[in-house]
Order: C-alpha cells, then structure tokens, then sequence
C-alpha cells in the first residue's frame, strides 16, 4: 500500500498545535491509498525513538488524532467513494471527524451538504485546512446537539473508548440512518445496529498495528 507526497507548505496553525504535543516535526500533504483524497499527516517515517519520556507523555495523553488517518476513517472514504449512492444529494454529519477525511469522502461522492462535528478545536481546523487542499466545501459544528436533523450520520472510529458508546443511543436522535465503522469492536450488541461489513484497512501513515486491528467493522441502523 503506497501513497503519494504533496509539498506544499503546511498550514501554520496545524503546525503549532503539532509542535506543542510533538517538537521538531512535520506535517506533509499525502495521497491515501486508493482514494484521491490528501491530507495533513505525520511523515511516515517517523522517529520515535528520539522522543524523550515527556514528550511520549504528552503524546499519549494529548493525542492530535487529525495526524493520522486512522484504518475506520480510510475504509469509510474508500466505501463511500465506490458507493456514492449512500450519501448522494443528503445532508450528511460526519461525527468525530477527526482530519475529516470521511467528510471529504462523502462530498465527492455527491453529498448535498456535509457536516464536520468534533469537539477539539484544532481537529475540526484540520477539517478546514484539508477540505481545502481537496477543493471541497463542508461545514463545521463543535456540539453533536447542537446539529439539525439530517439525513445520514456517519461515525467512524469513536468506539475505542467504552464511555462513547452511548453515542449509539444519541445518533438515533438526528438521523434515520447512521453508518458505523470501527477497527477496535468486531461487535456490539445493540438492538438498532446491524453489522452488515467487514473491510481491511491500514491507519496511515502505517503504526504497524496489529493485524486484528486492520480489519474494520461496519455497522448500520435497522
């Protein structure tokens, strides 16, 4: 799996949000494998053996997710742009929307209007700063609750941590259909959600995760 470089310039506040949690890095344009999607990531190769301990503190607990695209994102994007008709001509969410990359996804793929949601200030710059290097127009919302309706809502890679899964009560409340992909929980039980997919992906730049963590669920509302 290859991606392609982009060097441009990187935005300068996505830099120094970056250099606050880690030093002496960058940030480089990068085509995802087999999408025509860039983004703002980390290098690929990326030197942590150089970190010192306080640096891989801050790492762990202040973790920038928008430098990665994470395995459920890409698969999400990949899925989205080879059946456009799920999201064609709605109002889309894209919840927890990270470097927005399914967002991105679901625009080219014909979406009406499409909503990056994320609480974190600097992910849903990301959101800004890449929907602009892929020529794309989305919008952007801090607060889940404070959304419309809208047609589709999309969630990928939000249910590592146990205390999120009452999202899957809350998307109920602004959407008759929600998509869920996730690398971390091959199943859930819940009445509403039907797994309905199973997709290999790989968060890029590559972590070398786990195989079992490459393989993504996904999930969709009755």
């Amino acid at each position: 799996m290859s991606c392609t470089f982009q060097f441009a310039k990187a935005p300068e506040q996505l830099l120094k949000a970056l250099h606050e949690v880690i030093p002496n890095t960058d940030l480089l344009a990068q085509q995802l494998p087999e999408t025509p999607i860039s983004l703002w990531l980390i290098p690929p190769v990326f030197p942590t053996d150089r970190l010192d301990d306080e640096v891989i503190r801050r790492i762990w607990n202040e973790t920038p997710y928008w430098i990665f695209c994470w395995a459920s994102g890409l698969a999400m994007a990949q899925w989205l742009l080879a059946e456009p008709h799920h999201v064609k001509d709605k109002v889309v969410l894209d919840f927890g929307a990270g470097s927005g990359v399914v967002a991105i996804a679901a625009k080219m793929a014909g979406a009406k209007r499409v909503i990056c949601c994320d609480i974190d200030p600097v992910s849903l710059a990301s959101c800004r700063e890449n929907a602009l290097l892929n020529d794309v127009e989305l919008e952007y919302l801090d607060d889940l609750y404070q959304s419309e309706p809208v047609d589709v809502l999309l969630a990928a890679d939000v249910l590592y941590d146990q205390s999120n899964r009452f999202f899957l009560d809350e998307f109920l409340k602004f959407a008759p259909e929600v998509w869920v992909a996730d690398s971390r929980v091959k199943n859930f039980s819940h009445p509403q959600y039907l797994k309905i997919d199973e997709r290999s992906a790989t968060t890029w730049p590559d972590l070398d995760e786990a195989k079992e963590f490459r393989n993504v669920s996904f999930y969709r509302t009755k």
